[in-house]
């Protein structure tokens, strides 16, 4: 990635405001399949068969979810993880995307929504150990603490990479972190897919 896509991919990220500083409970997250555009908006289903329509401004962008090898996660990768908390105290990955170089959105450890129970966690690795039958184990590093989580082989791993809008049209799933404007609308300012119209994992 250029170094100017870089510098597109970090705004378009940051203009999601509620990825940058998650509150405990986890940022509000629309994930489901477009099912209406219009110029400024996107109505989407979600898997329970709700209608959510999110509001988009003129700036908004677009990301996408490109699979990857494990390789790609290395020490240094600043990462998300959607996580399952385990009993010894450790964390099991149901997915992890990984973002571009010089981009760290959402550091910590917070409520997630994508399995009952599950957290999001958002840090730098640190070590990358070889684990039994195609795994990994991780320490991610966050502000205020670190985590060791295994990532099992087959667990879908990503990476961000930017994206136009013509992407997202009507029967595409996508994900979006979103935040409510002065008028109590959904927003959101960027746009999440998955390459080739795959479901983004998050």
């Amino acid at each position: 990635m250029s170094r100017f896509a870089t510098i597109a991919m970090t705004a378009s990220l940051v203009a999601g405001a509620a990825w940058a500083q998650p509150p405990a409970a986890g940022p509000m997250v629309v994930r489901g399949v477009v099912t209406a555009m219009a110029a400024d908006s996107l109505t989407v289903k979600g898997e329970k068969g709700a209608m959510t329509t999110v509001m988009l401004p003129a700036s908004w962008s677009v990301a996408v979810m490109k699979p990857v090898t494990p390789e790609a996660i290395q020490p240094g990768s600043f990462i998300g993880t959607a996580e399952m908390p385990q009993k010894d105290g450790t964390g099991k990955s149901l997915e992890v995307h990984v973002f571009p170089p010089g981009v760290k959105l959402g550091e910590g450890h917070y409520g997630w929504d994508k399995k009952p129970g599950s957290m999001m966690t958002n840090g730098t690795v640190g070590t990358v150990v070889a684990g039994k039958k195609g795994s990994r184990q991780l320490e991610v590093n966050y502000t205020y603490g670190k985590r060791t989580i295994t990532v099992p082989k087959n667990v879908p791993i990503v990476q961000i990479t930017g994206g136009t809008r013509a992407l997202v049209k009507v029967g595409t799933p996508v994900f979006m972190v979103v935040q409510k404007n002065p008028a109590g609308q959904l927003m959101a300012g960027s746009v999440s897919v998955g390459e080739n119209g795959a479901k983004p994992p998050m």
